[in-house]
């Protein structure tokens, strides 16, 4: 082994003072918060249903009598306020803000919900964004929560890395499309996990088939995908599918998500 020059920039080794410098760079969580678990929700691109698919494990989850919330780190996309059909702006106080809770119990901080309009943009560079992440983690008081999912923005840049470097993340859960960029979306994101060194609990492919209401046979709209073997290939166990369904649509468009059910994310509700 050769000797250590102290510059972990330039060093491979998994060594004692490498570990401290990563876990020292965690933001802290405020003094009332208690979060046993998070969970990034992550993909290679976007508009593939990263959103839709941590606000149906979030409230799949609640439904079973666990406290779930949701850390919206798409702060320049929002869109779980108004799947959830929250409109109301978040409260605090000296202690720490507040997040909004749904009908069903998902505890949920956003951008969206500090605006006076949810259709004003955020127009910030990337290093504001990521303050503005760990503020969420550190300011918000998040009380007794069993699983928290953060929403990721799209990509592996540098709010990934801000949300991989300041908060607990216990594992992750990519979401993806039945595409031939499949293997190509997978691959990066699993490779980021690796170099943070995170678990990839599961892959959901979203958008896979349309199961016909009236025969029930199924149709793959935008191809066959070969998820199985891809998430072999990386070593990732578990897949989940998630179907086209308009009626999940229409939820969402009316803040409804939580009334959705489906079986089809019962292999990442396992894995979690």
């Amino acid at each position: 082994m050769s000797e250590c020059t102290h510059d972990c920039s330039t060093c491979s080794s998994n060594c004692s003072e490498r570990q401290q410098e990563s876990e020292s760079m965690l933001a802290p969580a405020n003094a009332l918060s208690s979060v046993k678990k998070v969970i990034g929700v992550i993909s290679g691109k976007g508009g593939v249903g990263k959103s839709l698919v941590a606000g149906l494990l979030a409230s799949a989850l609640a439904r079973e009598g666990k406290h779930t919330a949701i850390l919206d780190a798409d702060v320049t996309g929002p869109s779980i306020p108004r799947i959830f059909g929250l409109e109301n702006r978040v409260m605090g106080s000296e202690e720490g803000m507040l997040p909004a809770r749904s009908k069903g119990g998902v505890d949920v901080m956003s951008i969206n919900l500090l605006l006076e309009h949810d259709t004003d943009p955020v127009v910030w560079r990337g290093p504001v964004v990521a303050n503005v992440i760990r503020q969420f983690w550190s300011d918000v008081i998040w009380k007794d929560v069993d699983y928290m999912f953060v929403d990721m923005p799209p990509g592996t840049g540098d709010v990934a890395l801000t949300v991989f470097q300041s908060l607990p993340v216990d594992g992750i859960v990519i979401v993806t499309s039945p595409q031939e960029l499949v293997s190509m979306i997978v691959a990066k994101a699993v490779n980021m996990a690796e170099m943070m060194k995170i678990p990839v609990l599961g892959v959901v492919e979203n958008l896979s088939y349309y199961e016909c209401p009236d025969c029930h046979s199924r149709h793959s709209i935008y191809g066959v995908s070969n998820l199985e073997n891809i998430a072999a290939g990386y070593g990732v166990k578990t897949i989940a599918r998630m179907p086209l369904d308009p009626k999940l649509a229409k939820l969402c468009d009316a803040g409804q998500i939580e009334e959705y059910r489906t079986d089809a994310l019962a292999p990442i509700i396992a894995a979690l």
